[in-house]
């Protein structure tokens, strides 16, 4: 599922327009995003949570080369599903 497509799915299920679906979507992204940004986390219940994570330099190595290489620290965004979408899944 895309992105207009969920926009659609929920102008359906909560009886609004598609144009307005989609603004209620971007500015739950937006706050999720800005939240995650700002090194928050975000908590859905029954969905899941959204955190950052820092990653600690390390050495890598080129694949092409061989040579050793020094990958600096850096933040990635995890998400951990909670139970009730663990529960649907399976």
């Amino acid at each position: 599922m895309r992105k207009p497509e969920l926009a659609a799915a929920i102008a359906e299920g909560a009886d609004l327009s598609k144009d307005k679906a989609g603004q209620v979507l971007n500015v739950i992204l937006d706050e999720i995003t800005n939240s995650v940004a700002q090194g928050d986390d975000v908590a859905l219940i029954g969905f899941g949570t959204f955190t950052v994570r820092e990653r600690a330099a390390r050495t890598g190595k080129n694949p092409q080369t061989g040579e050793p290489l020094q990958i600096p620290a850096s933040k990635n965004v995890a998400f951990k599903p909670g139970k009730a979408l663990k529960d649907a899944v399976s």
